[in-house]
């Protein structure tokens, strides 16, 4: 019997920019592993496959653990938002790395919950954390246009019930008991975002006063952190940004600069023709 497509079940180009790339590079090779939320695989299958890594999975999903229990040495059923939590991560075992992509943002108490992963390290072990950035430019024009509108996907999933800024990243880890060593930023203009259209509606200057601070392009934060009482430098994410203030901007592309160009009726027309959004 064929399984149906899973909402996150999505290719990964290992050599590609996206969060999910980035937390593959930052794994590394022939590690074990404790994926939190790991959902249908997309990540899973690449570390299990390319990195030779062994993989534990926590996953809530019944279809999702489905699809991805043939990469997993183990998948264990839990519910990160239920009290239950705490018991039964004790008998999960230690592990070299702790991947929580994309997971955080849809917990009650993200905070608890990365704090408890500590317990869950062996010594030398690390946590890589892909987070959403409410910081973008996008979700700023959104706010304006009084359009803060739930989706499928992206930065505004119906299902984020924790929304964090830069500053709001760096204390979640430090409240948590974690010292950033390493950070990585996923760039996308806001041209290139699901709210493009959004976007497009506003006044160019207005579009040049949001885009100015150096994080509006950020799209997403891709993070390695050890415990704080751990050998290792410190840094944070301001930081990051001071030393990377170069590479946070992406060019506009030509495809954003037509688009911006064309009425909402001639995208709405175009979007419903391509099937895909724009």
């Amino acid at each position: 019997m064929s399984v149906r497509a899973h909402n996150y079940d999505y290719p990964v180009d290992t050599s590609s920019e996206t969060a999910a790339a980035k937390v593959i590079r930052f794994v590394g090779f022939n590690k074990r592993v404790l994926e939190i939320g790991c959902g249908p695989g997309s990540i899973t299958k690449i570390l299990h496959g390319q990195k030779q890594c062994l993989v534990t999975g926590v996953e809530l999903d019944p279809d999702a653990i489905q699809l991805v229990t043939p990469y997993c040495d183990r998948v264990v059923r839990a519910d990160l938002n239920n009290a239950d939590w705490s018991a039964l991560s004790a008998n999960l075992g230690q592990y070299e790395t702790i991947v929580v992509a994309d997971v955080l943002e849809h917990l009650y108490d993200p905070w608890k919950i990365l704090s408890s992963l500590k317990t869950l390290l062996l010594e030398g072990g690390e946590v890589v954390i892909s987070l959403p950035h409410v910081g973008h430019a996008a979700i700023a024009a959104c706010l304006l246009s009084g359009d803060f509108d739930y989706r499928d996907w992206g930065l505004l999933d119906r299902t984020h019930i924790r929304f964090f800024g830069l500053k709001n990243i760096d204390y979640l880890f430090t409240q948590a008991g974690f010292k950033v060593i390493k950070v990585d930023f996923v760039i996308t203009p806001p041209e290139e975002t699901e709210f493009a259209l959004i976007w497009a509606s506003l006044n160019p200057d207005v579009q040049k006063v949001l885009r100015g601070p150096a994080h509006s392009d950020i799209y997403q934060v891709v993070i390695k952190a050890i415990p704080v009482e751990a050998q290792g430098t410190a840094i944070s994410i301001s930081e990051s940004i001071s030393q990377n203030s170069g590479s946070l901007k992406r060019p506009v592309t030509l495809r954003a600069r037509i688009t911006a160009l064309l009425s909402s009726r001639q995208k709405t027309f175009i979007r419903s023709c391509m099937k895909t959004p724009m």
